[in-house]
């Protein structure tokens, strides 16, 4: 499937999750066949693709380390770069790179195969949590606290408790009290 198809199968698709994914997959091969690594899936998207759609996001936040080569590869897909977005203006697509890389954040991260063998890489789940977590801590954002127990509830069992700690107990995190209390309350 080339580019002009795959575009052309965001703009038929109705599910805002499938659509995104789908840019996401395609933004993943441009780079790819550019010889590049594929972009990591942060943000409202990966959020949105974990709790499968209970949480809704507008844009496609992405890690990459290398901003020149996604700025060629968005300009490929005719996105057009306004303030921090590049917006596909037909699409009604935004697409920020707000993270250069994920440095610390070792969870392992998730493979999804998309439809026309396309696929996207999206933060690990544990990393997840720790950024929501992180954001309900210290910008009190009520979303991301409740977003964060949502995830330890639906995923406890799947869940590496020692690297979540780990993570929450660093400096920078401070948030290991808030953690254990959350694995409690919503222990079964």
């Amino acid at each position: 499937m080339d580019i002009k198809d795959i575009l052309a199968q965001i703009a038929t698709t109705e599910a805002p999750l499938a659509r995104q994914m789908l840019m996401t997959g395609l933004i993943t091969r441009v780079l790819e066949d550019r010889g590049k690594p594929a972009p990591v899936l942060i943000g409202g998207l990966a959020l949105s693709y974990y709790t499968r759609e209970v949480y809704f996001t507008a844009d496609i936040d992405l890690a990459y380390v290398d901003g020149d080569a996604l700025d060629a590869a968005l300009r490929e897909l005719d996105c057009v770069k306004k303030g921090r977005y590049w917006i596909h203006e037909g699409l009604d697509m935004a697409v920020e790179a707000p993270a250069s890389g994920l440095a610390g954040e070792d969870a392992p991260r998730e493979t999804v195969e998309i439809e026309g063998g396309l696929r996207c890489i999206v933060i690990g789940l544990e990393d997840l949590i720790i950024d929501r977590m992180n954001a309900c801590k210290h910008r009190k954002s009520e979303v991301d606290c409740e977003m964060a127990k949502l995830l330890i509830v639906r995923y406890r069992d799947e869940l590496d408790w020692a690297y979540l700690e780990r993570r929450a107990a660093l400096p920078e995190n401070d948030i290991l009290a808030e953690l254990r209390t959350l694995k409690d309350r919503e222990a079964p």
